[in-house]
């Protein structure tokens, strides 16, 4: 396996990189998708409406809460799962500043 250079990048480089590899997976977006539209979940709930096993589901999780963007709190057997803000709007910050650094008049302008 190759060395990877993150060590020549900015810190919140590398870290608008691994959000960016947590969004590229339809599940993860679908997940986040679900806990936006239901301001909490029950890991059970997912399961029914992605339709994906509960294995799958919490390996999605496990990658969502790796990078921050969700947390959970345990009620009795049950893991509900929400959307941490704090980690939600740093990451929208960091997509919102690259994405308003383009600026061009004519939507035909490219090389």
């Amino acid at each position: 396996m190759g060395v990877t250079k993150t060590d020549l990048f900015s810190e919140t480089q590398n870290d608008m990189a691994v959000a960016a590899k947590a969004f590229a997976h339809p599940a993860r977006v679908a997940i986040i998708q679900y806990l936006l539209k239901a301001n909490a979940c029950i890991n059970g709930d997912l399961v029914h409406e992605l339709g994906l096993a509960q294995a799958t589901i919490s390996q999605h999780l496990r990658e969502l809460k790796d990078i921050g963007i969700i947390h959970g709190t345990i009620e009795g057997s049950r893991i509900s799962y929400c959307i941490n803000p704090k980690r939600w709007n740093e990451i929208k910050n960091q997509f919102n500043t690259i994405f308003d650094q383009f600026k061009s008049t004519n939507p035909d302008d490219c090389c």
